[in-house]
């Protein structure tokens, strides 16, 4: 699979997130990379939480959500797989933007994936 056709898989778990939540996410940037710093990574977020912002935050880099596409190529069984994967992980790292540390990020999962 190519990187760009990742990026689509990227894009559409995006969109898949409800409005309400895409609609907040500001100063963000979504990257693909091939390989993780560190294995059993399927993404990463980089930045300063959403709950511990201030309005004296002016002028800073955008906090960083990196998606791995290789780990994510590793554990797909099928390709809708790799797309529930996808989406799941663009989830759990939207979820710390907005302050979840991965104690509550795992509760949340394990509460959603019971519905």
């Amino acid at each position: 699979m190519t990187t760009a056709e990742f990026d689509q898989i990227v894009e559409r778990a995006l969109k898949r997130i409800p409005s309400r939540f895409r609609r907040r996410l500001n100063n963000v940037v979504f990257v693909v990379e091939a390989e993780p710093p560190r294995p059993g990574l399927l993404g990463l977020y980089q930045g300063r939480p959403l709950t511990w912002r201030s309005v004296s935050d002016s002028f800073v880099l955008p906090d960083r959500i990196t998606i791995y596409q290789n780990p994510h190529l590793r554990l797909a069984r099928s390709p809708e797989d790799l797309d529930q994967m996808v989406y799941e992980t663009v989830w759990h790292e939207i979820a710390h933007y907005f302050g979840m540390d991965e104690a509550q990020v795992r509760r949340a999962e394990r509460r959603r994936s019971t519905r």
